[in-house]
């Protein structure tokens, strides 16, 4: 599907997402190759709506519970050179995809998107769930000297050919939090992109605040001790994250900000009315070049 010097996978894990599974395969840019829906046992219709939407898609059964095995089953079904994963949910917007690759393209080995750096923002994020972020990120960037500007969010795109370094092993949300400090760890080119988090579309989320909070609070210590038998030697030297700041409402600037500086998190996020603004130009504006490579 695309004519780009590398091949594209998107992970979508899935479990009863028949409401939303339509939107986010119908969105997916003509940059993506591959899409594999790992499926965690859907009693509903989301493979039949899921496979009328996109009929190439390739449906991998979920190899034990959680998002983190889910995530995992993707990556290692995955043919492409450079992995993308998103949610089912409708709160990543797929249209989202090709700034990702677009770092990936210029020499990144892991891509993140950030909700709380200029250009980015939620409209779906509790009070609660705000202030647990802002917690475990700022213990992140003490624990491992990094300048990350947001922790908790799985929207994210890295080389296929550093899975290996990567190591996985968690098996719930916390896997999201294991790839970015593991990335950190092992020295890969990390860069952080502007993201809008939608409001889910349909139904509950599988996110429990306080227990998943405390898997990636473990997760953030164990792998700070050097406990984990891939990381006998880890110590707190690890990668520059470099941040690339887009306009708040239409991401299409070709250079970070001229501060270099992100904005408080906070600003512009949370329903605001230029996070607001940007919901309506996702569907248009993301498939444009964003940022640019210091």
């Amino acid at each position: 599907m695309t004519d780009a010097e590398h091949t594209v996978s998107l992970i979508v894990p899935a479990r009863n997402e028949a409401a939303n599974i339509s939107w986010v395969l119908r969105h997916v840019p003509d940059c993506v190759d591959e899409v594999i829906l790992v499926d965690g046992e859907s009693t509903d219709a989301t493979l039949d709506l899921a496979r009328a939407s996109l009929p190439s898609l390739r449906v991998v059964p979920q190899q034990g519970p959680g998002k983190g095995n889910a995530l995992r089953t993707g990556f290692l079904a995955a043919k492409g050179e450079y992995i993308v994963m998103i949610d089912a949910d409708g709160s990543m917007s797929p249209r989202e995809i090709p700034r990702y690759v677009h770092f990936l393209e210029n020499g990144y080995d892991f891509v993140k998107g950030s909700r709380f750096m200029g250009g980015g923002g939620s409209l779906d994020i509790t009070a609660l769930r705000r202030l647990g972020n802002r917690a475990l990120l700022a213990l992140v960037n003490v624990l491992y000297q990094s300048t990350l500007t947001d922790l908790c969010y799985g929207f994210v795109a890295f080389n296929r050919s550093v899975l290996d370094r990567l190591d996985l092993r968690s098996s719930g949300f916390e896997i999201e939090t294991e790839m970015t400090v593991r990335a950190l760890l092992t020295g890969l080119r990390v860069a952080e992109v502007p993201t809008l988090e939608l409001p889910r579309r349909t139904g509950q989320s599988n996110l429990r605040t306080f227990y998943d909070g405390q898997r990636v609070l473990r997760t953030l210590l164990r792998e700070h001790r050097g406990r984990d038998d891939a990381h006998p030697a880890a110590d707190d030297r690890t990668a520059p994250v470099e941040s690339v700041e887009l306009p708040a409402v239409v991401p299409t600037a070709t250079s970070p900000s001229p501060s270099g500086e992100s904005s408080p998190e906070g600003s512009g996020h949370g329903g605001s009315g230029a996070a607001s603004q940007r919901a309506q130009q996702v569907s248009t504006d993301a498939d444009e070049p964003v940022g640019a490579l210091r």
